[in-house]
């Protein structure tokens, strides 16, 4: 009877984590959709079940077959609560299995999150946390993680990594992968005043810094106005209150009358589309600021919609490899709808949308892509990018580590200045 409690219980466990059924979604990230707003739904409430007295269980006929599908799983905790030599963690059991039901997707933007690390997540979205100060961009393809951006007043900065490094190992033993960076950040953050062992490849060769780690507090947004009244803004990431920062920015620069704006989404990774729209409504009348197709071919032009009432200037886009899902969201609408030039290299490629749903009552979550999107003309992105209208490829050997606005050294940059003083004199 004990082995049959168990099972049902290990049963219910799995599934409340398939269905997600624990909470309301948390919000939005990386790419997102937020299932609240949307008549599409990948997360079912589960199906209640009748509970007798004594020692059995009521269940409906789909529910049984169901639980059937994870028999294995039940012998397998069975085999380690009768046999493994010591007293096994069974909670570290059930994430375990969790996290290889993610894995199973054969999908690298889908994955679960422990409580520590759905924590995390949200601090990361805040823009607040403890550790050394750079941004990371991971490419899945190649396994690389690059860094794409130090911030500023951060303990990386103060010792020396730069833009362009490639970050190869954490610690003595952790080499860091697209697959396993997860673990190198949550190495590198810890208690504030605590050191960390950081090693990079510049230029092929293997640099390692002892950093001491620190509160950090990142902006999203920074600007400028360039010569010949040409307004600036680096976009370094779809996070915190980045929308607002950027609106600001924007009417700094229109108080002192630009006449045209380079928007910098060079290494942007992306993050929340909501922001995306909230900018794109920026520059935009009423329409679409992209469109979701879901599994099956289902079609949704509703989810992301921007509203009448735009500032009218003139605008040049900048992406590169690196400049990818919300980026992508942002620069594909502007340039659609917009008039936007867009001008550097084709972007990374990521034309899919996530959804993150918290789970359980411990502060666990997960997120799953649920769809693709496309750009307003009908532009598919995944694994394609945006091919600029005006290519500027890097020489080699240049890994793009410039100083902010240099328009003089920068090529991507200074092209993009001309590419706007065209625009200006039409």
């Amino acid at each position: 009877m004990k082995k049959t409690t168990i099972l049902i219980c290990m049963m219910a466990v799995i599934i409340l984590i398939l269905t997600g059924c624990s909470y309301a979604p948390f919000h939005q990230l990386e790419g997102m959709f937020n299932p609240e707003n949307s008549t599409n739904t990948v997360i079912q409430e589960p199906v209640t079940s009748t509970v007798n007295s004594g020692n059995s269980v009521t269940i409906s006929r789909d529910e049984y077959e169901k639980y059937q599908r994870f028999s294995e799983l039940v012998d397998l905790y069975d085999a380690a609560e009768a046999y493994f030599y010591i007293e096994p963690d069974y909670d570290k059991m059930i994430e375990y299995a969790a996290k290889g039901l993610m894995t199973g997707l054969g999908d690298p933007y889908s994955f679960y999150y422990n409580p520590q690390e759905f924590t995390e997540m949200q601090e990361d979205d805040q823009g607040k946390y403890v550790g050394i100060g750079v941004l990371i961009s991971s490419n899945y393809k190649t396994q690389v993680c690059t860094i794409s951006r130090v911030f500023d007043n951060s303990p990386a900065k103060e010792v020396g990594v730069l833009r362009g490094d490639i970050l190869y190992k954490v610690g003595e033993d952790l080499f860091v992968t697209a697959d396993n960076v997860q673990d190198a950040v949550d190495v590198m953050r810890g208690e504030e005043g605590t050191d960390v062992d950081v090693t990079f490849l510049r230029n092929g060769e293997e640099i390692t810094f002892t950093i001491t780690r620190r509160g950090i507090n990142v902006n999203q947004v920074e600007s400028t106005m360039l010569d010949n009244q040409i307004g600036y803004i680096a976009f370094y990431q779809f996070a915190g209150n980045c929308e607002k920062e950027f609106e600001q920015a924007l009417n700094k620069l229109m108080d002192q009358q630009a006449k045209g704006l380079i928007i910098d989404l060079r290494d942007n990774p992306g993050g929340w589309v909501e922001q995306a729209r909230y900018v794109a409504d920026l520059f935009l009348d009423a329409g679409e600021l992209c469109y979701l197709v879901y599994r099956g071919g289902a079609e949704d032009h509703t989810e992301y919609l921007t509203t009448d009432g735009k500032v009218d200037l003139p605008l040049v886009i900048l992406v590169n490899e690196n400049s990818a899902s919300s980026s992508e969201i942002l620069t594909g609408a502007l340039k659609d709808r917009g008039g936007a030039t867009v001008v550097g290299v084709t972007s990374f490629g990521k034309g899919i949308i996530q959804g993150v749903w918290n789970i359980g009552i411990k502060g666990a979550g997960f997120q799953m892509t649920i769809a693709q999107y496309f750009t307003p003309n009908g532009n598919a992105v995944h694994e394609k990018g945006i091919t600029p209208d005006i290519e500027v490829p890097l020489e080699e050997g240049d890994n793009g580590m410039y100083d902010f606005a240099d328009a003089q050294n920068d090529p991507q940059l200074r092209k993009a200045v001309e590419v706007m003083a065209d625009k200006i004199k039409k």
